[in-house]
């Protein structure tokens, strides 16, 4: 059976990716910062026991070192980085606000932004090069964000969290070519404007679409799609 890491599976995407996929028979890790915490993902666990739950803060990368060693012998498919915050103080997207507009961010909260968003995805592709390596699949892919791609820009303000998808786009483009000779295909994905947490309840797009998009775009992967920026709807877009 395929298996997949995903990380922040705890909720929103994460959460409904593993559903959708556990559910059709694909072997899951999932992590999150605090499984005591995660119910609806140990009731997704008992429930189909295909999913294993491991803790982790993708900002300890020591952590992420124990996550590999933890699964040294598994082939790894698919490895999703979904973990992503728009903001240190998570506050919901609000179109019309002036958020991380000039003058309204600080410099501690735009690194910590670009160290779960941009570090943290380089640093797990590095740990679990090998394992997804000896998988049959062979699919690195991080949730990006319309948001950070420069060809699709229409609007200004969130300059951390822009940045840090449009340098992660990056990471993924570089992987896609410092992998290729390993026959590993390096993706993004763009998941829509959510109604989850972070998208706020204004979004256009449901938290079931988008996750029901996700998971085809996930499972239809190939190294044919290497170095692309794709939609939820499994569309390419402008980097």
């Amino acid at each position: 059976m395929p298996r997949i890491l995903i990380t922040g599976a705890n909720r929103g995407l994460g959460l409904g990716v593993a559903r959708i996929l556990a559910r059709r028979g694909w072997q899951v890790h999932a992590t999150c910062r605090n499984p005591a915490k995660a119910e609806a993902l140990a009731a997704l666990a008992k429930d189909t026991g295909r999913v294993t739950v491991h803790a982790l803060e993708v900002t300890d990368f020591p952590g992420i070192e124990r996550l590999g060693r933890e699964l040294a012998d598994a082939a790894i498919d698919v490895l999703l980085n979904n973990a992503g915050i728009m903001n240190a103080s998570q506050r919901t997207f609000d179109r019309g606000s002036n958020a991380h507009g000039l003058g309204q961010f600080d410099d501690d909260e735009w690194m910590q932004v670009l160290r779960v968003n941009t570090m943290a995805p380089l640093k797990m592709a590095e740990v679990f090069v090998e394992h997804v390596a000896r998988s049959d699949r062979k699919v690195m892919a991080t949730i990006s964000s319309i948001m950070g791609s420069i060809g699709e820009l229409n609007a200004g303000r969130w300059y951390p969290y822009r940045t840090s998808k449009t340098a992660v786009n990056m990471v993924m483009r570089n992987l896609a070519a410092d992998l290729k000779p390993r026959g590993i295909a390096a993706i993004a994905i763009h998941p829509g404007w959510v109604r989850t947490e972070m998208g706020g309840p204004s979004a256009a797009v449901s938290i079931e679409d988008s996750t029901s998009g996700l998971a085809e775009v996930i499972e239809r992967a190939s190294f044919a799609d290497s170095g692309k920026f794709l939609t939820w709807q499994g569309k390419e877009m402008a980097w």
